[in-house]
């Protein structure tokens, strides 16, 4: 691998430890990280929108001491192992954006008795009923109402005004209606630019109007919470909005960069993976990476550019021209040439190391315990950070 595709000057110390760890495993580039923060931050701070940054795609203490706005957040969480973990790092201002089910309450009351500022999300009068009868008199659950501005999952249609003064009705008095919150999902499915900034502008004008008619009918709504990756970098204004919510920036992925947020150079995290064998009729190279190490998502399938299972780079992260992961097995990666591709597969002997850059960062970090914490150009693996999983 190392005379094929020879490093840069100042990258040897790298390879030299890259070739030391054990495949596969997860490599976060911290430059490239910091830069997506910066580049964010920037952009909500010009609109003078607040930033409630998602920590599910890092689920890392030291990643998440990096993405938020303060000591104590704000945040946002999508599981209540997340919630606790953080808190217990000192990130307390935190919404759990995914949908309350009862027996999920006990937890939340436990977190908010700790002291930790916890909103939760809900959609129905069911989940209302459950959570003004679990919620103490002197310590009521903030709410947001989730809304469905696009079809894409859960939450409320934006027009529905009935179903949403039904659940503010159900709340009271025991619990408390903070807000309306939405996720612009079929954001992800944009083809450009143009598509980009109207997800934007429908994600801000659902739950801006759904905040004007909570109001009109005597609720305060003082949150209104939008947010996705994509919509985060391309809305035009943010007038009504208080909060913005993305995750996924802060790594990127190649999802991120078929729709266009992003480029390969943005990409944060890979995982690094071993050459293991050959099947040279058919032309492909076998990697010790599979699903459990890439993940099976095939987000990239419906964009313009089919990334397979991920992009193949050498040790120093630049794209190998012509191969992707076409195939996994449970412990098996298979590379070959793209479908577009014509010249030769390279010479990749037992034993190299490659990058593999993913589809989706979050699917793809899932399946490690840690990042190898790299600094290209200069110091090499400069720490491991743990990270953590379950619900």
């Amino acid at each position: 691998m190392l005379n094929t595709f020879p490093s840069p000057q100042g990258e040897s110390i790298l390879n030299k430890e890259l070739m030391g760890l054990p495949t596969p495993c997860l490599l976060l580039d911290q430059n490239r990280m910091e830069n997506n923060i910066r580049r964010l931050g920037k952009r909500l701070s010009r609109a003078g929108v607040g930033f409630r940054p998602h920590l599910k795609t890092a689920k890392s203490i030291e990643v998440a001491r990096r993405m938020v706005d303060g000591a104590n957040g704000p945040a946002t969480v999508s599981t209540l192992r997340e919630a606790e973990e953080f808190a217990a790092a000192g990130i307390t201002d935190l919404t759990y954006a995914v949908g309350i089910s009862p027996c999920k309450l006990s937890r939340v009351l436990s977190l908010r008795d700790q002291g930790v500022d916890l909103s939760i999300i809900l959609d129905s009068t069911e989940q209302a009923e459950a959570v003004a009868a679990a919620s103490p008199a002197n310590n009521p659950i903030p709410v947001l109402i989730e809304i469905d501005c696009d079809g894409h999952r859960s939450g409320v249609a934006p027009e529905n005004c009935e179903l949403m003064l039904a659940i503010a009705n159900r709340l009271e008095p025991s619990a408390s209606l903070h807000g309306i919150l939405t996720h612009a999902g079929e954001s992800y499915s944009a083809h450009n630019t143009r598509e980009l900034v109207e997800a934007a502008k429908n994600e801000r004008k659902s739950t801006v109007a759904a905040a004007i008619f909570m109001r009109a009918q005597g609720f305060a709504c003082p949150v209104v919470s939008v947010g996705s990756t994509p919509t985060a970098h391309f809305a035009p204004t943010y007038k009504g909005v208080t909060e913005v919510r993305a995750g996924a920036f802060v790594f990127f992925d190649l999802v991120q960069a078929g729709i266009g947020v992003c480029t390969l150079d943005d990409i944060a995290i890979s995982v690094l993976t071993t050459v293991i064998g050959h099947q040279r009729e058919k032309e492909w190279i076998i990697i010790d990476a599979g699903w459990t190490a890439l993940s099976s998502d095939r987000g990239t399938v419906d964009q313009s550019v089919d990334q397979g299972y991920g992009v193949v780079c050498d040790m120093a992260g630049r794209p190998i021209s012509g191969l992707n992961v076409v195939n996994v097995n449970q412990e098996h990666g298979v590379i070959a040439k793209r479908s577009s591709s014509s010249g030769p597969v390279p010479d990749l002997p037992i034993g190299t190391r490659l990058r593999i850059l993913p589809n989706h960062a979050c699917a793809t970090a899932d399946q490690f315990e840690k990042y190898h914490v790299i600094t290209p150009n200069k110091d090499g693996i400069i720490a491991e950070w743990p990270r953590f999983r379950g619900w």
